[in-house]
């Protein structure tokens, strides 16, 4: 939300505790526009009105957690949808390719888990460990709430090979909403650059353009 925003979230916001018969202070109404001006006031709105119509929790005043909950979904529910593009990439795309997600979190947990060589390579034993270690790692950066630096692709086998004999790079297949996943490349740092969390990068305009791929 933006600072012209305000006064519509504050009419909202302000409904909606009449409703439920409670009195916000100003200092309660300043927590609740700090935790939630992260997102479109339209969106804020949705979350709240939805809110009042859950039949589990709807018959108490929404917390902050609450419309978060319902902007974003629970955590475990998006690192589940999350693991399930990855699981996808592993059987549909495989080793051989280079690949990019439309999840900059996706890129960063898979980079923390040695990368997409190292993920294509494990075996079905092995697999619902590394989904479980997936999840619980996706899950945690999603609580923290902060966007993690990541790689903006991730090497197949086919780029190495290739380098090594002075052919042409293969595409960057893209994985899930082809503009998105675009974004997080134009976002990311380069393959193999060491993630430091906390600087914003910079991008240069001198860099060598990829070839994208369609989408998986």
């Amino acid at each position: 939300m933006q600072p012209k925003d305000r006064p519509k979230f504050l009419t909202t916001l302000t409904g909606i505790a009449d409703y439920y018969g409670k009195e916000l202070s100003t200092g309660t109404i300043g927590l609740y526009w700090e935790g939630l001006r992260q997102y479109d006031i339209e969106a804020v709105e949705r979350a709240l009105w939805a809110h009042t119509q859950n039949p589990d929790s709807g018959q108490f005043m929404p917390k902050i957690a609450d419309v978060t909950r319902v902007l974003q979904g629970r955590t475990e529910d998006q690192a589940q949808l999350a693991w399930s593009k990855v699981d996808g990439a592993v059987r549909q795309i495989g080793i051989w390719a280079d690949v990019a997600f439309d999840d900059p979190i996706v890129h960063r947990v898979l980079a923390d888990m040695g990368g997409w060589v190292r993920m294509c390579q494990h075996d079905d034993e092995k697999w619902p460990f590394v989904g479980k270690e997936f999840v619980t790692r996706y899950r945690g950066f999603k609580i923290a709430g902060t966007a993690p630096a990541y790689p903006r692709y991730f090497l197949g086998t086919a780029s190495t090979h290739n380098t090594a004999e002075g052919l042409a790079k293969p595409c960057v297949r893209l994985v899930g909403n082809p503009e998105v996943a675009r974004q997080v490349i134009a976002g990311g740092l380069a393959p193999g650059a060491p993630l430091i969390d906390g600087f914003s990068q910079q991008l240069q305009s001198g860099r060598t353009a990829l070839r994208v791929a369609g989408h998986a």
